[in-house]
Formats: structure tokens, C-alpha cells, sequence
């Protein structure tokens, strides 16, 4: 039977609400489009922050007080979710962000968060964690393209190039696996669905027991379906 999602405390909601009025919309907008990144953010700010908020509330019932957060390709979109995880439960987060113009934004809008955000490859991060946060970054199509076109079933079989392919594929088990030795067990993993067989194929090759959540949620920004993973 699935949890049923903890509302959000008003100071949570409000402290979020602060977040999202301080974030430099202008300089985040040429970083999440090439074109067009304004009118985006326009478009997505709310829905975003909505969406968000849900998410965190979804989440929330299944995590334990005074834990820990690895999050891998954290941006605008985890902001509500790292609000509950610190305001509500405690919990250390460490959010990991490759794009340093996103990062300085981030972290000067969260000024009223207990929530630093970090530029660098979470694979390089230390420690052991119960949560790792991993969404739409094993198919990211600007650091994989060819395994995000392969993925996401637009491959074109003229064009597609099995050698970059396979290039790709290693360094994704790769990060992969270094992000998922850091979860203690039981544990567990937040990411698309798209993004399930990385995390059951390293599973299964360690004989580590995971069960996929059978439900899923719309990401805060494009609505990409998300699970949950439980290891151990």
C-alpha cells in the first residue's frame, strides 16, 4: 500500500517560497536552455516550486530523522525537497552540482537553508549515506548523448555510435557504482524510472536485495516519472 504523502510544515513552505523569489531567474535561464531560458522560467517557476513541494512531501514518510543525503546533479528542482530533508528532519544533506554558474546561484538564494551546494562530481564525496538522491543524470544527454538517445528510445540507427556507446556506458556503471557503495544498508535511492537498470544491475552483480517501488512521481521541472528504490 503506498504512503500516503506528510504536508509540509508553514515554516517549510515559507522558507521555500523565500528560496524561489531570491533565485536569479536572468542568469538561470541561459543555463537550463539555449534558447529561450526566460520565457522558461516564467513558464516553469510555480509549477516548479509546486511540484517540488509534493515531491518532498512524498518523500518525506519515507526517510528517518537525523540521516544523510547524497545528492547527485542537485539544482533548482531538489530545493523544496532539500528544505524538508534539513527544516523537518534533521538530516545532513550534500547536494552536488557540476555547473559552477548554477551553483553560486543556488547557494546565494539558500542563504535561510542549513544547505550548501557543491561543485563537484559526487562520485569524489566522502562518507556513507542512507539516501541517494540520483535523478536524470545516468541518461543526462549532454554528458552521455549517446546512451540518453539510446535510453530514451530516439536512437538513430544510421547515426548512433556503438564505440561512443560504449565509452559512455562504462563511465556511467562507473559513477554509478561509486555513488551506491556509499549507501549504507538498508538504504535508499531516489531516480527515474528510466535510469532502474543501473541501479538493479549493480545490485544484482553484489548480491544486494532492492525492491522498486511500483508507484511513481512527476520531477519538479519536465515531469520526468521518479521511484523509489529500496537496497538492502
Amino acid at each position: 500500500m503506498p504512503l500516503r504523502p506528510l504536508r509540509l510544515e508553514k515554516k517549510t513552505r515559507r522558507v521555500i517560497a523565500e528560496v524561489f523569489a531570491h533565485l536569479d531567474y536572468r542568469k538561470l535561464g541561459p543555463i537550463y536552455c539555449d534558447i529561450g531560458g526566460q520565457a522558461f522560467w516564467r513558464d516553469r517557476r510555480e509549477p516548479c516550486r509546486r511540484m517540488g513541494i509534493k515531491l518532498a512531501e512524498v518523500l518525506r514518510g519515507r526517510l528517518d530523522a537525523g540521516g544523510k543525503s547524497l545528492y547527485v546533479g542537485a539544482g533548482v528542482a531538489e530545493i523544496s525537497v532539500l528544505a524538508m530533508e534539513t527544516l523537518e528532519l534533521a538530516r545532513q544533506v550534500v547536494p552536488c552540482n557540476l555547473r559552477r554558474g548554477e551553483v553560486d546561484i543556488l547557494n546565494r538564494a539558500c542563504e535561510r537553508l542549513p544547505v550548501r551546494f557543491l561543485n563537484k562530481e559526487a562520485a569524489s564525496v566522502r562518507g556513507r549515506f542512507d539516501h541517494l538522491w540520483i535523478v536524470s543524470v545516468l541518461n543526462d544527454p549532454e554528458r552521455f548523448p549517446e546512451l540518453s538517445a539510446l535510453s530514451y528510445g530516439r536512437a538513430n540507427p544510421v547515426k548512433f555510435d556503438p564505440r561512443r556507446f560504449e565509452a559512455e556506458r562504462k563511465k556511467v556503471q562507473r559513477l554509478a557504482s561509486s555513488c551506491l557503495s556509499k549507501l549504507t544498508h538498508p538504504g535508499l535511492v531516489t531516480t527515474s524510472i528510466e535510469e532502474i537498470p543501473w541501479i538493479t544491475d549493480w545490485c544484482t552483480k553484489r548480491g544486494v536485495p532492492c525492491v522498486v517501488g511500483k508507484e511513481d512521481y512527476p520531477t519538479a521541472i519536465v515531469g520526468d516519472p521518479i521511484c523509489f528504490i529500496r537496497l538492502g
